[in-house]
């Protein structure tokens, strides 16, 4: 049968094709299970990557703050684990399974930047900006989480996107089946990821009035492309800028593709449970850090509170260090 509401979306504006955003979100999610759960992630290979974080000076106000957000991860992570139970119907499920993982990321980015500096941030892209000075810059990630763009400078990130593939020709056409596979798929994300706030700066450069004075239509020229290039400096893409562009795939630009068209059903029932188990490692290798930097005694009290008092069916103890 013809796919009646993909031709008017077609029509109306420039609509991704379903295949190639169904494997841009599929293949990506893939690829992250796959690094994680490689034997990468043990609890040793965790503890030793956090062994020198040292616990800061009594705060309880940060303190209430990692728990608070830890609470609201532990509840999206909840959501995820009951999502993978639905296997009859996977695809009923999947949109909301991304927003659940998105969320249960970000609350858990805000407490390991609760528990680094302190601080609490508004809105999602501030959130993104401190957690990458108070978080990636300093180590405190392990990959895959640890990826990023120090700019979206075209130059500097060849560069780095160079040095993070070597040798690995794989992309994120790919449903990866290796490790080999993985890493070159989510290095082609980070790379996409680029690609995309790049576009989202440059078409807002455009409408300022320092643009409009050089009186181009492109960044051609040379004083054009120092506007731009100055702006490109001051950005970068790290974990949590990939997961508030994926959650925007999945919510807003690409409306068909997860619930649409050609069936994928098994590799839809795959997917959700890659959300879970992302998830789940990404927070637990966040919870070793939290544990080492609240005050002592106090993530194992937060944990035992959560066996007591949560009316969620999820048992906390993945996140004991």
């Amino acid at each position: 049968m013809a796919q009646w509401l993909l031709n008017r979306l077609f029509d109306a504006k420039d609509q991704p094709k379903p295949r190639f955003a169904f494997q841009g979100t599929v293949n990506w999610m893939r690829a992250l299970s796959i690094l994680v759960e490689n034997g990468s992630f043990e609890d040793e290979k965790i503890k030793n990557h956090y062994k020198a974080v040292s616990r800061r000076k009594p705060n309880p106000e940060a303190d209430t703050l990692v728990f608070e957000n830890m609470m609201m991860a532990f509840h999206n992570q909840a959501s995820l684990v009951r999502l993978t139970e639905d296997a009859t119907h996977p695809y009923d499920v999947c949109r909301s399974a991304i927003i659940s993982w998105y969320y249960g990321t970000y609350f858990t980015c805000s407490a390991m930047i609760a528990a680094a500096s302190g601080s609490k941030q508004e809105t999602h892209a501030h959130t993104a900006k401190v957690w990458q000075s108070d978080i990636v810059d300093q180590g405190l990630l392990m990959k895959p989480f640890s990826l990023s763009l120090s700019s979206l400078v075209e130059k500097v990130i060849e560069a780095e996107i160079s040095t993070y593939l070597g040798s690995n020709k794989q992309d994120l056409n790919t449903y990866a089946g290796s490790d080999d596979e993985a890493w070159g798929a989510v290095v082609s994300y980070l790379k996409g990821t680029w690609d995309y706030e790049k576009w989202r700066v440059e078409e807002r450069i455009k409408t300022s009035r320092e643009f409009k004075a050089l009186g181009v239509d492109s960044f051609r020229t040379k004083k054009a492309r120092e506007l731009r290039d100055e702006q490109l400096e001051k950005k970068g893409v790290n974990y949590l800028i990939q997961a508030f562009r994926y959650r925007g795939k999945a919510n807003y630009r690409d409306s068909v593709f997860l619930s649409y068209g050609d069936d994928n059903s098994e590799k839809i029932k795959t997917f959700v449970q890659d959300l879970e188990k992302v998830s789940r490692a990404f927070q637990r290798m966040a919870a070793c850090y939290l544990s080492r930097r609240v005050e002592k005694g106090a993530w194992s009290e937060f944990i035992a509170d959560l066996q007591a008092n949560s009316r969620l069916s999820l048992d906390p103890k993945y996140l004991e260090m």
